[in-house]
C-alpha cells in the first residue's frame, strides 16, 4: 500500500510540474499577419469630382497564407476592393478605396478589414476635405468694345 501511495504521489507531482512548465512556454505558433505601410491616407484638399481612388499597401509578415475575408467602408460613399486570393508569407497586396468625391466637405471615413490574422479586424482611415471645383469665368465681350474697321 505504501508503494502505491508513493507511486501515486510521484505521478501527481510530475503532472503538476509538467503543467507548470507547459503553461510557461505556451506561445503563438505563428500564422498570417497583415502589416500596412500606412493605416491612414490623407487626401488633403481636393476638388469636387476628383479621382477618389487611394491604395492601402500591405505585406503578409506572418508564416502562413493571409486571407482577407471582408473589407467594409463606414458608409456607401467609401467602397473598398481587394484580392480574394490568399497572400503568401512575404508577399504584398493592396486594398483599393474609392471615395465619392462628389460630396463636398470634410472626409473622415473608415474601412474595417477582416482577415485570418491574430488581429482579425483592422481599421483603416481616410481623411481630407472636398471643396467645390473652381471654374474659370468666361469673359463676355462688351457691345461698347471697339471693333476693327
Amino acid at each position: 500500500m505504501k508503494k502505491l501511495a508513493f507511486t501515486f504521489s510521484i505521478l501527481l507531482l510530475s503532472v503538476f510540474a509538467f503543467a507548470q512548465d507547459g503553461t510557461a512556454t505556451i506561445s503563438k505558433a505563428g500564422g498570417p499577419e497583415i502589416t500596412f505601410e500606412t493605416e491612414v491616407i490623407d487626401y488633403g484638399t481636393i476638388a469636387q469630382n476628383s479621382d477618389g481612388l487611394r491604395i492601402f499597401k500591405f505585406t503578409n509578415t506572418g508564416n502562413e497564407p493571409l486571407i482577407i475575408s471582408n473589407a467594409k467602408g463606414s458608409c456607401g460613399c467609401t467602397v473598398p476592393t481587394w484580392s480574394k486570393q490568399p497572400i503568401n508569407p512575404g508577399e504584398t497586396g493592396e486594398i483599393k478605396v474609392k471615395y465619392a468625391t462628389n460630396r463636398l466637405g470634410p472626409i473622415n471615413k473608415s474601412v474595417t478589414v477582416t482577415t485570418n490574422s491574430s488581429t482579425p479586424n483592422k481599421v483603416l482611415r481616410i481623411k481630407g476635405n472636398v471643396i467645390e471645383k473652381k471654374t474659370t469665368p468666361v469673359k463676355e465681350e462688351s457691345s461698347m468694345a471697339p471693333t476693327a474697321g
